[in-house]
C-alpha cells in the first residue's frame, strides 16, 4: 500500500507518461488514475484483466498472460497430459493467470484438476502441507504460478519431500526464467532443486541492438559493482517503452502538440490525508500522445515494436525452456502466429503464411525430474480417490458376457474385457470396483439393475444390458459394442444336389393336387366342347382318353 500511494503522490506533478509498473496490484490502481488524468500508461504488467477496453490509456509493452498461459497449455497438449495441478499466488497476478490457464486448457480439452493458491507471506509449514496435498492428488503435472522467491522456496521444499523424481512434471511461468536471466550467478543447491522443470520464456529475436545493449549493461554493472546483475526480457521491454514514448513525444511535437494541464474538480482530498488530489492534473492532449504511441512502428531491442487494435504487442512468442544440468535448454518456442510449438525460430515463421497443422507440432527431447527421458505418464492412482462402484449382473446363462467367478470372486467375460481395456486408454486414473448384481442361480432383472444407477446406488453398469427407448429416458448409453440385428432362425437339413433335384418340392400332398387339378380341368373342357365337337362324342371310354389327351 506503501508504495501505491508513493505512484499517487508521483502523479501530483504533471506528468504526460507513465512508464511502469510491473506489479499487478498497483497496475490496476494506476490505470484508473492515469484514465482520469488521461496520461498514457506504458505497463509491463501481464495481468490478463488489465485492457484497453477497460481502461484507455492503458499499452501493454510486454505479451500478456493470455499468450503465456497459451504457451503453457500447448506444452500440456502436446504431451498428451489430460489433468493438471496449479499452485499459484493468491492475488491478482496468480489468480488471474490460472484463470487464463484454465480456459486455455479447456480449449483443448485439458483441466485443472486442482488449483491452491497461498498468500506471498505463507510461513515454511504451510507450504509443505501445501506440497503434501498436491502429492496425494492424481495429477503429476504441477504448473507453478508464482514470483521468484516463493517460487524458489516451493521448488526447494518439493526437492525434499522426493516430488522433483520420476514420475513428476513442473511447469514454472516466465517468473523462472526471468530470475535465471536476471543472476548470472545462482548457487548449485537452488539449481539442484529445479532439475527437469519447463519454463517459458518471452522470445526476443537475436539482434545487433540486442547484444548492444547487453555489452552496455554489463560495464554499467561492473561499474557499479552489480556485476551479477544481467538483463532478463523485461528489461528489454522497459527499454523498448522508453524509446516508444520518446519516438511519440517527438511526432506529438511535430504535429503541433503542446504540453497543457487542466484541474479536475472532482479531484478533492476530503480526509486531509496526505495525498493532494487537487494538485493532480488532465493532460489535455492525452489523447493525441495515446494514438502517437499506439502507432509506434520501429525495430527495438525487444523485437517488433507495433500494437494491434486492442493495444497488444503484435506477434507475441514465447521460447520453451528445459533446465537441465548448470544450464538451460531451449526445446522450442511457441508463438500466436500459428498458436503451436515449434522448432523454427517466430521470426522465420513469420515470412511465410500460418500453417496451423497440428501435424507440425515439434519439440526437442527433454530430460525430465529423476533424469530420465522417458516422458512421464503425468498422473498416478490418488490415495484419496472416490472409488466408482461399477454395477455388474451375476447371469445364470450365457456367462460367456459377464459373470462372477465363485472360485477366484472376481467378475469375468467378454464385457468385463472391454471395460477394462477401455480403461487402459484414458490418460487419467479411474479407480473402481465391481459390485455383483444377482444371485447367479437367475438371471437378474436388468431395469431393476439400470434404476439401482439412477438411485446412485451404483456410479455405473457394465453388461449386456440392451439400450431400449425407456432407459435411455433416465441413463446414458456407451455405443453399442455387441449387435445381433434382425435374424430368421430356421432348421438346417441336408439337400439334394443331384439332377432329380428339382423333384425335390413336389411331396405327396403336392402331386394329389395335381392330378385332382388335371381331373377338374378335363371335366370342364369336356362340358364345354362335348354338344359342339364331334370329337368330345362316342362311348363312354372313348371320350375318357379325349379328355385325358
Amino acid at each position: 500500500m506503501m508504495v501505491s500511494s508513493e505512484w499517487l503522490k508521483f502523479m501530483e506533478t504533471d506528468a504526460i507518461a507513465i512508464i511502469g509498473p510491473q506489479c499487478s496490484t498497483i497496475a490496476h490502481i494506476i490505470s484508473y488514475v492515469a484514465n482520469e488524468l488521461q496520461v498514457p500508461l506504458m505497463s509491463f504488467a501481464s495481468d490478463a484483466t488489465l485492457s484497453s477496453i477497460q481502461f484507455p490509456f492503458f499499452v501493454r509493452t510486454m505479451p500478456s498472460d493470455l499468450y503465456e498461459m497459451a504457451a503453457v497449455a500447448a506444452v500440456v497438449d502436446y504431451y498428451q497430459w489430460k489433468i493438471v495441478t496449479a499452485i499459484y499466488i493468491d492475488d491478482d497476478y496468480g489468480r488471474n493467470g490460472i484463470a487464463a490457464l484454465d480456459d486455455e486448457l479447456t480449449a483443448r480439452r485439458c483441466k485443472i484438476s486442482y488449483k491452491v493458491g497461498f498468500p506471498s507471506n505463507a510461513k515454511r509449514s504451510d507450504l509443505l502441507n501445501l506440497l503434501v496435498t498436491v502429492s496425494n492428488m492424481e495429477s503429476r503435472v504441477i504448473i507453478l504460478h508464482t514470483g521468484a522467491e516463493p517460487g524458489l522456496k516451493l521448488l526447494a521444499l518439493a526437492n525434499g519431500l522426493n516430488m522433483m523424481g520420476n514420475g513428476y512434471v513442473w511447469i514454472a511461468t516466465d517468473w523462472l526464467s526471468s530470475y535465471l536471466d536476471a543472476n548470472s550467478s545462482v548457487r548449485a543447491e537452488t539449481i539442484n532443486d529445479m532439475q527437469g522443470v519447463l519454463t517459458v520464456r518471452p522470445h526476443i529475436p537475436k539482434s545487433k541492438m540486442k547484444s548492444n545493449l547487453m555489452s552496455k549493461w554489463n560495464s554499467l554493472s561492473k561499474k557499479y559493482n552489480h556485476s551479477d546483475l544481467r538483463l532478463s526480457a523485461y528489461g528489454f521491454y522497459v527499454y523498448d517503452s522508453v524509446w516508444a514514448v520518446a519516438r511519440a513525444l517527438d511526432s506529438f511535437f511535430d504535429d503541433g502538440g503542446r504540453i497543457s494541464f487542466k484541474n479536475d474538480s472532482r479531484l478533492r482530498d476530503e480526509t486531509g490525508g496526505s495525498l493532494h488530489l487537487e494538485a493532480m492534473s488532465v493532460f489535455d492532449m492525452g489523447k493525441k500522445l495515446l494514438d502517437k504511441i499506439r502507432q509506434a512502428n520501429f525495430t527495438g531491442a525487444s523485437g517488433q515494436v507495433q500494437f494491434n487494435a486492442q493495444g497488444e504487442l503484435i506477434h507475441p512468442a514465447y521460447d520453451i525452456i528445459s533446465i537441465i544440468g548448470n544450464g538451460v535448454r531451449t526445446i522450442g518456442f511457441w508463438s500466436n502466429y500459428t498458436r503451436l510449438l515449434s522448432t523454427v525460430l517466430p521470426e522465420d515463421l513469420y515470412l511465410k503464411p500460418p500453417n496451423t497443422s497440428l501435424a507440425n507440432q515439434h519439440l526437442y527431447d527433454v530430460i525430465w525430474p529423476g533424469e530420465t527421458a522417458q516422458k512421464p505418464r503425468g498422473w498416478v492412482f490418488p490415495s484419496n480417490a472416490k472409488e466408482l462402484i461399477i454395477g455388474v449382473p451375476n447371469r445364470f446363462s450365457f456367462k460367456e458376457f459377464v459373470t462372477l467367478d465363485n472360485a477366484t470372486g472376481k467378475m469375468t467375460g467378454y464385457c468385463i474385457d472391454v471395460f477394462t481395456q477401455a480403461l487402459s486408454l484414458l490418460p487419467y486414473p479411474v479407480t473402481y470396483r465391481f459390485r455383483a448384481f444377482g444371485t447367479g442361480t437367475a438371471n437378474p432383472h436388468y431395469d431393476q439393475l439400470i434404476q439401482k444407477v439412477v438411485d446412485n446406488e451404483f456410479d455405473a453398469a457394465i453388461g449386456d444390458i440392451a439400450i431400449t427407448m425407456n432407459r435411455t429416458q433416465t441413463l446414458d448409453f456407451t455405443q453399442p459394442f455387441i449387435e445381433s440385428g434382425l435374424v430368421i432362425l430356421a432348421p438346417v437339413k441336408k439337400h439334394i444336389t443331384n439332377s432329380w433335384a428339382f423333384l425335390q418340392p413336389f411331396t405327396l400332398g403336392m402331386w394329389c393336387v395335381t392330378g385332382l387339378s388335371f381331373l377338374v380341368v378335363g371335366a370342364v373342357i369336356w362340358v364345354l366342347e362335348h354338344r359342339i365337337n364331334d370329337d368330345f362324342r362316342g362311348s363312354p371310354r372313348q371320350q375318357l382318353i379325349t379328355i385325358v389327351w
